[in-house]
């Protein structure tokens, strides 16, 4: 896996002390609050799982599954729900735990379907935070890092369901995924 990464863009120390860091300030600003949390599927699981780690607050858990990618580096702008909600959230607190944020056009069609189900607060946390590709202005009350505008994986991450288990944030190197967008475009 090694020899398709270009650079590492975060490194796994880095991403260990932003993390904790995210989760003492979500810890303090949901005291007494029980949120919930609510996973967006597959990409923001590693995250999800280290972030709820350095929270000392009661909370759940939830997973809604989505896809916007296929086998391309840039959001189609399509998404579908892939695995819906097991419980409420009518009347939670609520905060999506996102991997990435890119156009925004993923986070406000979440944030629209999630608020139609009423819940009291709907907040938003990214480990990633790619502000140079906003297509809509988007609010992220809570991320990790402000990136470039490159394809990156690992922590997560993936392109075609690879270097997810990479424990940094990594630029993947063009020759590794331009047939496959290519095929992908070409459909």
């Amino acid at each position: 896996m090694d020899k398709d990464i270009q650079k590492i863009l975060i490194t796994e120390e880095e991403i260990k002390k932003r993390v904790r860091e995210l989760a003492e300030d979500i810890s303090k600003e949901y005291k007494e609050m029980f949120p919930h949390l609510v996973c967006i599927l597959k990409g923001a699981t590693v995250f999800l799982t280290d972030l709820i780690r350095e929270m000392n607050i009661y909370l759940s858990l939830d997973y809604l599954g989505i896809s916007s990618y296929g086998a391309s580096t840039k959001s189609s702008g399509i998404i579908k729900i892939t695995k819906d909600l097991d419980h409420s959230i009518e009347d939670r607190n609520v905060l999506i735990v996102e991997d990435i944020v890119d156009t925004g056009l993923t986070l406000t069609y979440l944030r629209e379907i999630l608020s139609a189900r009423k819940p009291l607060s709907l907040k938003a946390c990214a480990l990633l935070n790619k502000k140079i590709r906003r297509k809509i202005e988007v609010p992220v009350e809570y991320y990790g890092f402000e990136i470039p505008d490159e394809f990156v994986v690992g922590y997560g991450l993936d392109f075609n369901e690879k270097y997810r288990n990479l424990p940094y944030i990594s630029v993947l190197k063009p020759e590794i995924y331009m047939y496959e967008v290519m095929k992908y475009e070409k459909k």
